[in-house]
């Protein structure tokens, strides 16, 4: 069942992933609202893509951003249902070690791109408020384009070391996962060698990404609070602080979660495992969950193109 490593150790044939503990008779339960979430995130972000692509009005820098954003989205949870569902579903709590990796790759490299766009729409809400003549003659499709591709690339190039370093660990038979899906700081835990350079790589990537961005993203929000004081009138004032909620709301909801996971799993050692189950949880579905949601309501212009959508197709 173990394939022999070259660092004296083993690779293991296959994880056993935990899904939530001390509730494995309630699967069947448990799959409900997991079911729901996974529905609520394909269908608002994809509802949200649509739109999008569709209304020529919504081709504006803000928009494409958030299509970034239900882009990445969708993809940490598209990397997350076929085990989530094959164990609360089916009862398939076995994943490869190759296909482990590569889910943990998949989450990851995703979670870095949210991280990266949520950034970039901070940048993209100064420039709006800061200089609004010239937001469209600054942020240009192709200065979009470019930041796409640009972060599609960084997460991939950052989290493939990681992967690699990965396979020459020796993990001598430990192959039991803590949670519903392959995770970085739950993986690193199981090899018996020396894991010091994946610790310093790993903490590089969350220091030049999330730690990083949400830095950048604070010092955003510095700026734009200064540009809104000095505007005359408090109703402008109100307006330019307007634009910004749902992408406030967007930051709470993928960082507050984020936060406390990376706690929990440098010092909370004694922590109750069903408590790092739910924050992993939270980590991974609210934001995809919420963010359609809040768009859909608090942003006129997406909320007028989804009513007029659902129109014509009744109408039709």
């Amino acid at each position: 069942m173990k394939n022999f490593n070259s660092s004296l150790g083993f690779l293991p044939k296959t994880f056993i992933l935990l899904g939530i503990p001390g509730l494995k008779g309630e699967y069947n339960w448990i799959s409900i609202p997991f079911c729901l979430m996974y529905i609520i995130i394909f269908l608002g972000n994809g509802t949200i893509l649509y739109v999008i692509r569709r209304d020529p009005g919504l081709h504006q820098p803000i928009y494409l951003f958030l299509a970034m954003l239900a882009l990445a989205e969708i993809g940490v949870s598209a990397s997350t249902l076929p085990t989530v569902l094959g164990i609360f579903l089916f009862g398939i709590t076995e994943i490869s070690f190759d296909s482990c990796l590569l889910q943990m790759f998949s989450i990851h490299s995703f979670s870095i791109m949210e991280s990266a766009v949520l950034l970039a729409m901070s940048v993209d809400r100064f420039v709006a408020i800061y200089s609004p003549l010239r937001y469209t003659a600054i942020l240009t499709l192709s200065r979009i384009t470019g930041t796409g591709v640009i972060i599609g690339l960084k997460s991939i190039m950052l989290m493939a070391p990681l992967t690699l370093l990965l396979r020459h660990l020796p993990f001598c038979g430990h192959n039991g996962l803590s949670h519903s899906y392959c995770l970085h700081p739950n993986l690193i835990h199981l090899p018996c060698g020396d894991i010091s350079i994946n610790n310093i790589y790993g903490l590089f990537i969350v220091i030049s990404t999330f730690g990083l961005d949400s830095l950048l993203i604070v010092v955003s929000y510095g700026f734009i609070l200064y540009t809104v004081l000095h505007i005359a009138t408090g109703e402008g004032r109100r307006k330019a602080l307007n634009t910004c909620g749902s992408h406030v709301c967007a930051v709470l909801a993928y960082y507050v979660p984020m936060i406390g996971l990376s706690m929990i799993h440098r010092f909370g050692h004694h922590v109750s495992p069903l408590l790092q189950v739910m924050m992993a949880n939270a980590y991974l579905f609210l934001p995809p969950v919420l963010n359609p949601i809040v768009y859909s309501i608090k942003t006129k212009e997406i909320h007028r193109s989804i009513v007029r959508m659902v129109f014509k197709k009744r109408a039709v």
